[in-house]
């Protein structure tokens, strides 16, 4: 079983949260299981993290045993897309002028969607909004 997982899950980690063991714990358990992968989006995200060490990332995704999957499909961007056009839609029909979620989010969903099994994210209800036939895991 494919795990992708989301910036926040990472980041809680090494950042010293409140959830960094059940982040940690989920990602161990989730490993033995099958694969951890990481869309590129969220790679990039990582190494904007304040207050890290040059190579950290790359070294913490080594030790972690986490893959980036760094070539995307169209398939993955066109699913991206869609949603997060729908999403915009169903924003400005609700009075807001411009989307408040980016288009990261979208693509980390449609990576997990059709290159993974399930997506590793605290942020459950915004996906489960855009994507709900997505398996979910919240650590």
């Amino acid at each position: 079983m494919r795990t992708a997982i989301d910036t926040n899950v990472l980041s809680a980690i090494w950042g010293g949260e409140s959830a960094a063991s059940r982040a940690s714990q989920l990602l161990d358990e989730a490993g033995k299981r099958g694969g951890l992968v990481i869309v590129p989006i969220v790679y990039v995200e990582l190494r904007a993290h304040p207050n890290l060490a040059e190579g950290f990332v790359d070294r913490f995704l080594q030790t972690m045993r986490v893959a980036v999957e760094w070539t995307l499909e169209q398939e993955v961007w066109l699913l991206a897309a869609e949603r997060f056009e729908r999403y915009a839609h169903r924003r400005r029909r609700e009075g807001a002028s411009e989307p408040k979620r980016f288009p990261a989010d979208f693509l980390v969903a449609a990576h997990a969607l059709l290159r993974a099994d399930r997506l590793a994210t605290f942020d459950l209800r915004s996906y489960r909004a855009d994507f709900p036939e997505l398996q979910l895991v919240k650590p």
